[in-house]
């Protein structure tokens, strides 16, 4: 290991925990070799930064890799992060505009991680973003909203675009209904079905599926 490697390999260690955001580090290390590897055959993209907690893993992987990585999100927080709700953080509220804001976090983030040369901010909702959009994805890490309209509309818009031989990643994957929502799982289970993808060995709840084929998936552009 040279002496970058070991610095971002550092990294990784001690700055993501000083993020908020729910993802498990041995989820995110997978995230940051994914990106590495898939970056060398074109662009990332992630639906669903909040903070930038996986934008780190991301944004590093892609940027050792010589990639930029398109990150979006309208930075207004998911059902669950609103007022009244399960995970509102009260330092993300807005009163002036009354509505959820993370986006000054999520650049924070990003210049303590050294990744805003990398890193690509789209600051829309999903379907907005997709809705012109023409460029192969070597990675598509999914984790945005989990209502299952949210989940169906990432996945329709964005599943088109990852490239033969790229990756599709979604988080939150719980098989058991007890353990979890299911709208994650059943967008994972509609590209396992659809045969453009191959199941590769989950990381705890982010399920990992390479593209193995060169139609079209999802059944949408987005448009």
């Amino acid at each position: 290991m040279n002496r970058r490697q070991a610095a971002v390999r550092r990294l990784l260690k001690t700055l993501p925990p000083r993020v908020k955001g729910f993802l498990p580090e041995i989820e995110g290390m997978r995230l940051y070799e994914l990106a590495r590897e898939a970056g060398r055959l074109g662009p990332c993209l992630e639906i669903g930064s909040y903070c930038g907690k996986s934008t780190i893993y991301l944004g590093l992987g892609c940027r050792q890799a010589g990639t930029v990585l398109y990150s979006i999100d309208h930075h207004r927080g998911s059902e669950e992060h609103q007022p009244g709700q399960e995970y509102h953080d009260p330092d993300l509220f807005d009163p002036q505009t009354g509505l959820m804001d993370s986006f000054r976090e999520f650049r924070k983030t990003l210049s303590l991680a050294d990744i805003e040369d990398t890193v690509v901010p789209i600051v829309a909702p999903s379907a907005v973003a997709a809705r012109f959009w023409a460029t192969p994805l070597s990675l598509v890490f999914i984790d945005g909203g989990h209502s299952l309209e949210a989940a169906m509309t990432d996945y329709t818009c964005w599943a088109t675009h990852v490239a033969a031989g790229g990756y599709l990643a979604i988080h939150d994957i719980f098989p058991d209904p007890a353990r979890g929502g299911q709208a994650p799982y059943t967008i994972y289970k509609l590209a396992v079905a659809s045969g453009l993808f191959e199941e590769l060995p989950m990381v705890e709840t982010l399920g990992v599926l390479r593209r193995v084929c060169g139609r079209a998936a999802g059944g949408g552009s987005g448009t």
